[in-house]
């Protein structure tokens, strides 16, 4: 059995956009492997480190990554549960239109100067409506490659790219304190807790999370929430027990952050994903 499956959603000449799943049955490190041309990696469920040059990226639905063409790399899972992505490949021309140019290395092909950038959540918002609509069928090639050129224009458009920032060390010690996060999302942890378990005070923490990531450490974990009931509400029956399963104190506290991030209620969400789903009236 493969340990993941890629599932191609569109392809045209425009854009390239392909759903990946991994079961994550391999722990350590994967072989040494590389891409042709430079794709944007879009997590959306779980998590997974990139191991590229020496040093390693967290991989979340906090961000998008990029794959740069001919770029070594390998990929391993810190935890049980396998992860899913959303791939887009795109015309090199499109994508140096879309992004600034200090985001790019000189020549060609197009290569990114960092391995990452943090999203918000419009963008988590667009990765699940370009994913809903293109598995279900009901986006055209035409609506698919808005939709996609919508995501990369949030994503890493001048307007709202959100680049790491600080030293090594310290984003070496945010990572930990991520993966310790995204090993339950559903626990509810005190921040002395966490503190404790990758070695630092929280004063240290605090500082250190909001310096590198630009959000506090609960806001991270709330997006994390967030974006995985992005992923589960066009599949789930019951509203509350999913906010629940999540972690979130109760329904209406589920409801509230979920619509203050993304402008709708959970409820109005999981009608239009199986909206996407239910073929036109007359068929």
């Amino acid at each position: 059995m493969p340990d993941f499956t890629v599932q191609e959603l569109l392809k045209t000449p425009l854009v390239e956009v392909r759903d990946v799943v991994c079961a994550g049955l391999c722990r350590g490190r994967s072989e040494v492997e590389q891409v042709a041309r430079t794709q944007l990696v879009f997590p959306y469920r779980g998590t997974w480190l990139r191991h590229v040059a020496g040093d390693e990226v967290v991989a979340d639905a906090s961000q998008v990554l990029f794959f740069n063409a001919g770029e070594r790399y390998q990929v391993s899972h810190p935890h049980a549960g396998g992860d899913a992505s959303l791939v887009l490949v795109a015309d090199e021309a499109l994508l140096r239109e879309v992004a600034p140019a200090e985001l790019l290395r000189e020549g060609a092909p197009l290569r990114f100067r960092m391995p990452r950038l943090r999203i918000d959540p419009r963008a988590q918002v667009q990765v699940a409506l370009l994913r809903h609509g293109l598995r279900e069928g009901t986006a055209d090639a035409l609506e698919g490659e808005s939709l996609a050129l919508t995501l990369m224009l949030r994503a890493i458009g001048p307007r709202t790219t959100h680049a790491a920032g600080s030293s090594h060390g310290r984003q070496r010690l945010v990572d930990r304190a991520k993966l310790v996060l995204t090993g339950d999302l559903a626990r509810r942890w005190t921040l002395a807790e966490v503190a404790a378990v990758v070695g630092v005070s929280p004063v240290y923490l605090t500082q250190s999370f909001r310096e590198v990531e630009g959000v506090p450490l609960y806001r991270y974990q709330l997006r994390l929430r967030l974006a995985r009931a992005l992923d589960l509400l066009g599949e789930c029956e019951d509203v509350g027990m999913l906010g629940h399963q999540l972690g979130f104190s109760s329904h209406s506290h589920f409801t509230a952050a979920f619509q203050q991030a993304y402008g709708r209620t959970p409820s109005e969400f999981r009608e239009l994903a199986l909206q996407r789903r239910r073929p036109p009236a007359g068929r």
